[in-house]
């Protein structure tokens, strides 16, 4: 066996870890290996339910409906899915492999020796949620523009780097530096998970389990085992499937600009007067909708959805329950609608910038993101007059 297998034992019951990294030849021939070698009672997979589908089903994408999507507020939890998705992707071009590839071979590796396996992972829609949920207002914004980012780095590794990335010194630096940069996302993306697969991993039916995890995962996995094993933890992960409620501030905050806007107004007219007032509002109008329609031109967007932006911005930006990327959205997803192929090749565009673009399904979220984004930026410099004009 090789230097990532992690054997944990409990009387008779024992536990095989193997550590793997997501774009590794190493790790599928590994996870092979360990399966067939050690004719486990069950297998445990890094997997959840919707990860397993997009692995398994090639044709998954097929029933997105991204006009459903956009209505039930849900653009971004997808935009962000697949900009996390396509940096994964491009490393495994470069090495020609497929992202997951270890986890579907844990699959057919326990298929093929009629061993049972199952998905121990958390749903990632869920683990996503939780992260945004956690993660305060300038955190949010380190968290898109390291997104962002990922759509434009052409950083490539070599087999002998990611083989290097599966060491736990390397892995530890690269945790340490993710709690300094963001500890919200680090305790839902790493800390949480560990905790929700070992919990998993030690509830499996028999007394020889093989759990295939990344490596990254095994240190928390293997304390929080040996935990169980105590009776030092409860074996209860309810809690952890659960999206936080919002905090009575957080449900305030949209509010206070709007409301802040709709106040300068009313108190404009009645110290300034009319015309000083209907002034400001028209210069809030024209730069609110002026850069939620540069947005949808950024987007390179149908000319009807730029229209549609210029005169939306203004209204959706004094009702924050809805964005102006929702209606700009569906009516880009009306006016070019999504095409079989773009389904059939969303996991190659997502590889690139341009391949962004050119797919209608991530053309589609573009425009979301970046109309909602101009007027944001519109709402609070289209404001300034408004209220300076009040001293």
């Amino acid at each position: 066996m090789g230097d990532n297998i992690t054997r944990v034992s409990f009387g008779k019951r024992e536990i095989i870890l193997v550590g793997t990294a997501h774009v590794s030849r190493e790790s599928v021939n590994e996870v092979r290996e360990t399966i067939g070698t050690e004719k486990p009672d069950r297998v445990c997979i890094e997997l959840d339910e919707s990860r397993y589908n997009a692995l398994t089903k090639e044709d998954a994408w097929k029933n997105l409906n991204i006009i459903k999507v956009l209505r039930e507020r849900k653009g971004f939890l997808l935009f962000s899915n697949l900009i996390l998705s396509s940096f994964q992707r491009r490393l495994g071009m470069d090495l020609k492999m497929k992202p997951g590839m270890e986890m579907l071979e844990a699959i057919r590796a326990s298929e093929h020796n009629h061993v049972p396996f199952s998905l121990c992972d958390r749903e990632i829609q869920i683990t996503l949620k939780r992260a945004w949920k956690k993660t305060g207002f300038w955190g949010k914004n380190k968290m898109l523009a390291a997104m962002l980012a990922s759509m434009f780095t052409r950083e490539k590794l070599s087999e002998d780097q990611i083989e290097e990335l599966k060491k736990k010194g390397a892995l530890q630096g690269m945790l340490e530096e993710l709690a300094q940069f963001l500890p919200s996302v680090k305790e839902v993306l790493i800390d949480e998970r560990d905790v929700y697969l070992a919990t998993n991993i030690y509830k499996a039916q028999g007394e020889k389990i093989v759990a295939v995890v990344g490596a990254g995962h095994i240190p928390g996995i293997v304390r929080r085992l040996e935990e169980l094993e105590k009776g030092n933890v409860s074996d209860d992960t309810s809690d952890l499937n659960k999206i936080p409620p919002k905090s009575a501030l957080a449900k305030i905050i949209p509010w206070v600009v709007p409301a802040a806007i709709i106040g300068a107004i009313v108190a404009g007219f009645i110290l300034r007067g009319s015309d000083v007032t209907l002034q400001n509002i028209y210069k809030w109008i024209l730069f609110n909708g002026s850069l939620a329609a540069l947005g949808a031109v950024a987007s390179l967007s149908h000319p009807f959805t730029i229209v549609l932006a210029f005169v939306a911005a203004p209204f959706t930006s004094l009702v924050p329950v809805v964005g102006v990327g929702i209606f700009t959205g569906i009516l880009e997803a009306a006016l070019r609608k999504p095409k079989v192929v773009d389904f059939e090749t969303l996991h190659d565009d997502i590889t690139s910038f341009r391949g962004f673009f050119r797919n209608r399904i991530t053309h589609i979220l573009i425009v979301f993101f970046l109309t909602n984004i101009g007027s944001t930026i519109g709402t609070f410099i289209g404001g300034i007059p408004l209220f300076t004009s009040l001293f």
